[in-house]
């Protein structure tokens, strides 16, 4: 199916920006470096640039969407940070939110370099960038650290990432920083020092076309405000647009058939418009184009199905199904719920759920189970409940929701009972530990099941007992822009550079292949946005630019060059 990228553009209506001025002379005036988004990536990318060099460069950031959906898809995060670290030691003195006597009530483990490579090599299949692997893992911890000077305020994640384990919080995953308020808290923390060392913000400012010279070399945006367009001229431009995660269309083209029924879990504007722009460069791409590539994670089924919700955000997703069961359409389940920790699953398991009869999924606990459930994303007042005194009460209800076979519904939770009795039994003195994983299986000698269940396999039998139904919430695209990663450049398909073009966040492709470490996405992009917004401030050219490049039409969709 052909698909008219130009179709996809927002036309703007108005204008919004940190500096008050009319849009005429905001548009006329020459910028040294123009930044397309407002999301982390670009906030951080227009911070370095600030602060690079004296005199600071003049940085304008410009996006389509309007000023109330300000922030990207990073305003629906939880706002954590993957980081390399040696514990409390480089941690505490980052955070806002530990006292002195809770200090000694921590265990934080050690998250190093090498344990950072490995996960990242570990969920990709081997297949990421060792190159932008290394450059986002090295320069994580510095990153955060240069991060909370600016005023982002970070926390220890202990509502996310640790569990209260014989009274002590026991932190897992490798995912240990967060900000205050998430997302929300971010993207405030970012903007307000973006506006506090003069940058400007244009929102309703649709980027129409990237300026290029006669050698490719980008000089400008051009953009539509207000129905007029105007070229704006800059020494440098960065592209943190997003991928093509709100394009249902261009979303069943690549990721495959039935992703354009996901639901977008962000904001509706990351339409791939900017993808196109570069590829009509000549802009090479790389990363994961197939079928499935992207982030998606299990999501309330009674979400938005277009957009993601502004004032609750990331509390949609639905991530208890460790210490729970997950069975699609027909009573089955489908995936391993305990095959590793949440935080390295949950973004493929989104695809497993979209893989499923109509798209659903439940997850079911009992009232022990339900006990280890965050408020942030099960409370009453988030998520519609399915509560019953007896497993074939709960399934007989499920059937309004969706579910086919109540009966086989009962019978897979019966024989998953039946093979953690047999495991509990060879293993009299396990114990559920939910911050490691705990060996708590349905396999034994006696009996196993064909789809394990292989950690913190909880009996489901104690009522009253809980299903939330679920779906696939898409986040964002693998697959992107080739860079330098040494100065996040823009690379044509001949590796040289397209000079004057950089790229960060989900723009970047070449990281993640059908999976990615929880909290690597927002640290990716702040280093390559920090390295862009570094190298954009102290580009200096003496040929002008002038002469606009005849470029040819718009590609049809976004190739997949691997």
């Amino acid at each position: 199916m052909a698909t008219d990228w130009q179709g996809f553009l927002t036309i703007s209506i108005a204008l919004n920006n940190g500096d008050s001025m009319a849009s005429a002379d905001v548009f006329e005036q020459r910028w040294d470096v123009v930044i397309v988004g407002s999301g982390a990536a670009a906030l951080t990318s227009a911070l370095s640039a600030v602060t690079s060099t004296t005199p600071a460069p003049r940085v304008l950031l410009v996006d389509k969407c309007p000023e109330e959906w300000a922030g990207g898809n990073g305003y629906f995060t939880a706002g954590a940070y993957r980081t390399r670290h040696n514990g409390l030691e480089d941690l505490l003195p980052l955070v806002s939110n530990v006292t002195k006597d809770m200090e000694d009530k921590i265990d934080v483990p050690v998250y190093s370099e090498r344990d950072f490579m490995h996960d990242l090599d570990r969920v990709t299949g081997g297949r990421s960038s060792t190159v932008l692997g290394k450059y986002l893992v090295h320069e994580s911890l510095d990153l955060v650290r240069w991060l909370q000077r600016f005023g982002v305020d970070w926390w220890l994640s202990f509502r996310r990432q640790a569990y209260q384990v014989d009274g002590r919080w026991v932190f897992w995953g490798g995912l240990h920083l967060t900000v205050k308020d998430g997302g929300k808290g971010l993207i405030k923390n970012l903007t307000d020092a973006v506006k506090q060392h003069g940058c400007t913000i244009s929102h309703d400012t649709s980027v129409t076309k990237l300026l290029a010279n006669a050698t490719g070399g980008v000089y400008g945006v051009e953009v539509e405000s207000v129905g007029k367009k105007y070229q704006i001229k800059a020494t440098s431009v960065i592209l943190c647009a997003g991928g093509f995660e709100a394009n249902p269309e261009l979303r069943k083209k690549y990721l495959g058939p039935g992703w354009e029924l996901a639901h977008t879990r962000g904001t509706p504007y990351n339409t791939g418009d900017m993808l196109a722009a570069a590829i009509s460069l000549g802009a090479k791409t790389v990363g994961d184009f197939s079928p499935g590539g992207c982030h998606s994670t299990c999501w309330d089924a009674a979400s938005p199905k277009d957009r993601g919700d502004r004032e609750k955000t990331n509390e949609f997703t639905k991530s208890g199904y460790p210490l729970g069961l997950m069975l699609n359409a027909e009573g089955n389940r489908f995936v391993d719920e305990g095959i590793d920790l949440r935080n390295y699953t949950y973004a493929k398991f989104g695809r497993a759920i979209l893989e499923q009869p109509k798209g659903i999924a439940f997850q079911v606990w009992d009232s022990d189970g339900q006990k280890w459930l965050r408020d942030e994303e099960y409370r009453d007042e988030i998520v519609p409940k399915i509560r019953a005194d007896s497993i074939e009460e709960l399934a007989q209800k499920c059937r309004d929701e969706g579910l086919e076979d109540s009966s086989r519904f009962v019978q897979t939770i019966a024989e998953y009972n039946a093979a953690v009795a047999a495991n509990k039994e060879e293993h009299p003195d396990a114990k559920l530990n939910p911050a490691i994983r705990d060996g708590l299986s349905t396999q034994s000698t006696k009996t196993s099941l064909e789809l394990a269940k292989s950690n913190w396999a909880l009996p489901i039998v104690k009522p009253p007992f809980l299903a939330v139904k679920v779906t696939t919430g898409i986040t964002f695209t693998f697959g992107g822009l080739a860079i330098n990663p040494e100065n996040a450049a823009v690379l044509r398909q001949d590796g040289s550079e397209i000079e004057g073009l950089h790229c960060a966040g989900e723009m970047v492709g070449g990281l993640f292949y059908g999976n990615y470490p929880g909290g690597s996405g927002l640290t990716a992009g702040g280093v390559f946005g920090r390295r862009a917004g570094r190298a954009a401030a102290t580009e200096r050219r003496t040929e002008p630019f002038t002469t606009l490049l005849a470029l040819p039409s718009p590609p049809e969709s976004v190739p997949n060059d691997g």
